[in-house]
């Protein structure tokens, strides 16, 4: 017996009879690199052995559902500079100097939304309405390629013959099988972008280029996958199971240089190009190839995604990352970085949990609320542009509102504006002007004694929130010119409207429920609202149930958490620890809070802001990112994802491996401090 096929097989039954072994060899092998192999090879002998030997048959079985979620960010740079590579353009100038140049398809040419191939099967089985289809296929190709060794000595099968045998043991018609993960590879698979100027400019130079493939698909459908991407047609296509030959075993190579050298009648200079640093790097070599290697963008980028998500979600999640991020085209900032890693999908399932709760309760506007609102507004503009006519961007803050509902919510008012700093450094004279009350502040000194640098603290809170109260319509008529001209500004947004959702980060609600209490009962407008929010107060906040009310009877609706759902996520998720900063980072907008709501010169209305918090050009780059990564789904997964909405918990899960004060000033340049709330 030869010694590959031997190999082969001795692989196969080590690593692929008993799942849980396959999975923690896989990930054992993930995780080291050149003399760690050997370490990796001692453990899978030393797994079989536990298994077979010493009977101990849990290691056979998959490990139930694992937390991953200690996986942390890369800390040396943005993550992208680990697949910088030689600019396109260059690499095919190297590859100009030679007459026969092959490229590998899968993760190299063509890439598929999933960090595992094997997820496509996932869609396969949903067309076909069959359960477990996916676990199902994988075992029936593994069965092919053992019956396929018996009898022609080696293990390249074709589709045709996975789902004969899969017919055979199940229900499915070949042909539909077939045909329908034909159908599914042609819609998914897309092209490289890295890649592409590459093929461009050696078709432009006239050199030969041709396909070798380890691949059950066919010589014919890789055409049409490769046509269907963008990649065009190749000169040949050498494909494993059309031949009987792969580029494991290495005889594919030597037929590829038969075949093209018998076409020219001499010897020819060959390269290969490709992701597998064994079949199509060393094997190669041994073939008389020289070599390109482009690293497997999703095992660039495994170690920083996190696992502890739904499969699929979670697997197209990690492809369009993978993809992105380690293509090599492009170093990114990490403000891109954080955008597209980190907010794209929690955007996209966000704007896919609005358009789902408009579509049932058929709201007559939506409100993106200041300045969460900006890039949420923008995603949801990309993912259903249709719906456009009935949004809106709303200037809208906290601060804003506790002055204008301070006549009804007089004890937010005081919570926010005297409760809330004391004891933090901040002067009497700081307070009142925060409030607006500055003209109120010597006869403030005059009655109590304190001078104006006096420091708020827990024993004068009380006696300054009693001399307000003693002069309470005095206060009132502070904010009265700030409801008339907030007025005239919510007429125009709301004319015409019986009922609107408004849209925000969280956490309390009181955005949403304080511009509902305006509008009908001060302004009298007659338009309902409804509260949209990413996330609740949670267990760790003082006053956790500050919401149930109207979380409980729809006035308000969570999309990540809640106390009624992902309760582990509302345990976790700790505002004193600063995770609420993660996600107000995220929805950051290029211009200061909403100080108020004014009258202008002319008797209209005007804006008056703060200075933006931080740089506007690192939260232009954040939106970026989060807006590409809505593009790219859109592009591969649709809007609404392969299966529906992005749930909350799958949103929330990039999120976890950031939870740390240091890494957000590492990963933005931005100081905690810098982010107003």
């Amino acid at each position: 017996m030869e010694l590959k096929p031997m190999m082969d097989r001795i692989y196969a039954r080590l690593v692929n009879q008993a799942p849980g072994i396959r999975t923690r060899y896989q990930r054992k092998r993930s995780q080291v690199k050149g003399a760690g192999k050997a370490a990796a090879w001692l453990y899978l002998l030393a797994l079989n052995a536990g298994y077979h030997i010493f009977r101990i048959r849990r290691l056979g079985q998959m490990e139930k559902y694992p937390y991953y979620e200690s996986r942390v960010l890369y800390t040396a740079g943005s993550e992208s500079s680990l697949s910088d590579r030689e600019p396109p353009e260059k690499l095919a100038e190297r590859l100009l100097a030679y007459d026969v140049i092959s490229f590998d398809v899968f993760d190299t040419l063509i890439f598929r939304p999933f960090s595992e191939p094997a997820d496509l099967f996932f869609l396969v089985g949903d067309r076909l309405k069959y359960m477990d289809f996916k676990r199902i296929r994988m075992e029936m190709e593994w069965r092919a390629r053992e019956k396929k060794y018996k009898e022609a000595g080696h293990y390249e099968v074709t589709l045709e013959e996975i789902y004969d045998l899969l017919s055979e043991e199940t229900g499915i018609d070949s042909q539909t099988g077939t045909d329908l993960e034909t159908e599914t590879e042609l819609t998914y698979c897309f092209a490289n972008p890295y890649m592409l100027p590459v093929i461009q400019r050696l078709r432009e130079s006239g050199k030969r280029i041709i396909i070798t493939s380890d691949m059950y698909l066919g010589g014919s459908r890789i055409e049409e996958i490769l046509s269907r991407s963008g990649c065009g047609e190749f000169d040949a296509y050498y494909v494993s199971c059309d031949y009987g030959s792969s580029k494991s075993r290495g005889d594919l190579y030597d037929l590829v240089k038969e075949k093209e050298e018998a076409e020219t009648n001499g010897r020819l200079r060959f390269v290969h190009v490709g992701d597998n640093e064994i079949s199509d790097i060393k094997n190669a070599a041994e073939h008389g190839f020289d070599t390109v290697y482009y690293p497997n963008v999703n095992a660039a980028g495994k170690q920083y995604r996190p696992e502890d998500m739904s499969p699929i979600t979670g697997s197209v999640y990690r492809g369009l990352v993978n993809t992105h991020i380690h293509n090599g085209l492009n170093v990114y900032s990490r403000e891109y970085e954080y955008g597209y890693i980190y907010g794209g999908l929690f955007v996209t399932g966000y704007c896919q949990f609005i358009h789902r709760y408009a579509a049932q309760h058929r709201p007559d506007r939506i409100l993106f609320l200041a300045r969460d609102g900006d890039v949420l507004l923008k995603a949801y503009s990309l993912l259903y542009p249709e719906e456009t006519k009935m949004c809106r961007y709303v200037y809208w803050s906290r601060l804003a509102a506790t002055k204008m509902a301070a006549g009804y919510f007089k004890y937010d008012y005081f919570r926010r504006f005297l409760y809330h700093k004391v004891n933090q450094g901040y002067t009497l004279r700081d307070i009142l002007t925060s409030m607006e009350l500055e003209d109120m502040l010597p006869k403030l000194c005059a009655a109590t004694g304190y001078r104006q640098d006096t420091k708020l603290t827990d024993r004068n809170a009380d006696e300054i929130k009693q001399f307000l109260m003693q002069r309470w319509d005095r206060v009132l008529e502070h904010y009265r010119e700030q409801l008339n001209a907030g007025r005239q500004y919510f007429s125009g947004i709301l004319a015409g409207c019986r009922n609107a959702v408004a849209v925000d980060i969280g956490w309390a609600g009181s955005g949403a429920i304080t511009l509902d209490h305006i509008v009908n009962e001060v302004w009298e407008m007659g338009c309902d609202i409804t509260g949209i929010i990413a996330g609740t107060n949670t267990c760790h906040n003082a006053e956790p149930d500050a919401s149930e009310t109207f979380l409980q009877s729809g006035k308000l609706a969570s999309y990540l958490y809640s106390q009624r759902e992902n309760r582990d996520l509302w345990k976790l998720h700790d505002p004193g620890k600063k995770h609420n900063l993660y996600w107000e980072m995220l929805l950051d907008a290029p211009h200061g809070s909403l100080k108020g709501f004014y009258p202008d010169e002319d008797g209209g209305w005007m804006c008056r802001f703060k200075d933006p918090p931080v740089d506007t050009g690192k939260v232009e780059e954040v939106q970026r990112g989060i807006l590409d990564y809505v593009r790219a789904h859109i592009r591969h997964a649709g809007d609404e994802g392969m299966f529906g909405v992005t749930a909350g918990r799958d949103a929330y899960a990039p999120m976890v491996s950031l939870m740390d004060k240091e890494n957000i000033k590492f990963f933005t340049g931005w100081k905690v401090d810098d982010i107003g709330i």
